[in-house]
């Protein structure tokens, strides 16, 4: 049984650190024009703060600190992305053009809700200040 929920744990880590990464894509291209992106003008709302909140709260879900809050925020933003910017096209995602923001919304919540598995940098720090501290005796 140890061994399944290891697995799942590992699986949990791979699948935020793919969507956190395909996330901060979205923000880098919306930010610096890479990846084919063309650049959202400082401080226009809301492209440049959504472009500001996949980069860096993406990129907080990437590597697994404070992964649940930035899970949130990211959803929400999505959330967000989707009501404003498609819903008043069409009702269903797929005549609107809001798929992505709605897959990322429910992504991000169930990232929040499951957590980031067991590969994330929050651990690994841990791991180095509890093996950093003199054994009490």
């Amino acid at each position: 049984m140890d061994a399944i929920l290891r697995r799942r744990e590992d699986l949990l880590s791979i699948f935020r650190i793919v969507v956190g990464l395909l996330f901060v894509s979205h923000g880098a291209a919306k930010l610096f024009g890479v990846l084919g992106g063309r650049t959202v003008q400082f401080g226009a709302w809301p492209s440049f703060y959504a472009a500001v909140i996949e980069l860096v709260a993406g990129g907080a879900v990437l590597l697994g600190i404070g992964t649940r809050v930035a899970a949130v925020i990211c959803s929400g933003e999505m959330a967000y992305a989707y009501f404003v910017s498609h819903q008043s096209k069409a009702l269903w995602p797929i005549e609107n053009g809001g798929e992505l923001a709605a897959i990322y919304s429910w992504t991000f919540l169930l990232i929040a809700f499951f957590g980031p598995g067991t590969w994330t940098l929050s651990r690994l720090w841990n791991k180095q200040k509890q093996t950093a501290e003199p054994v009490a005796g």
